[in-house]
């Protein structure tokens, strides 16, 4: 069910390294991407993907995680995604890439979520360094990374307390928990 394979596909920050994820994967979860809804069709998304540990690598440290864990510096080695996918705008189409990079994310994860796998949208992302590091064209604007993975961490939705505290947090187990607005709070009538 629809609601059911939502509920599963949260924002995973720590992975079983050791599992690999091929390249056909990731090329079936850019197929879901790219059949995607794109303003005035115009398609202007490339994607570049990465999936060996040596360019992981050169990606990872270009990568912000989880600001609002001020004492977690990110995955630690071993607990790093596995693979990911670079969402670029060819500029040389459009220069206004709408919401497109956005739909497009969220296809992926809703097709990792599918497969048993995991991810993060990221979008704060040293983009000179991670430009540098792939020798990406000028003609491409770096808009969002997708890390993907085996997932290594229980994430829980709750519902935002009394006091209104949307930021998300860890337990002393560990464990990932992600209040959410009610329905309620969040349409108008």
């Amino acid at each position: 069910m629809l609601l059911d394979l939502v509920k599963q596909t949260r924002s995973y920050r720590r992975f079983d390294q050791r599992f690999e994820i091929s390249r056909d994967t990731l090329r079936e979860l850019v197929n879901l991407a790219r059949l995607g809804a794109s303003a005035a069709n115009l398609q202007p998304l490339r994607y570049l993907l990465s999936y060996t540990p040596e360019r992981n690598a050169a990606i990872f440290p270009h990568l912000a995680w989880a600001a609002y864990l001020k004492d977690w510096p990110g995955p630690a080695e071993g607990e790093r995604p596995s693979a990911y996918i670079v969402i670029l705008g060819d500029t040389g189409l459009t220069r206004n890439f709408w919401c497109d990079h956005g739909i497009a994310a969220q296809n992926v994860l809703l097709g990792a979520t599918e497969r048993g796998l995991g991810g993060c949208i990221i979008g704060a992302i040293n983009k000179g360094g991670l430009r540098e590091a792939l020798n990406i064209p000028p003609r491409y604007e770096i808009l969002l990374v997708i890390a993907l993975g085996k997932p290594a961490e229980k994430v829980v939705l709750e519902t935002v307390g009394p006091d209104g505290d949307v930021k998300y947090w860890r337990d002393s187990d560990g464990v990932h928990h992600v209040p959410k607005r009610s329905l309620d709070e969040i349409i108008l009538e």
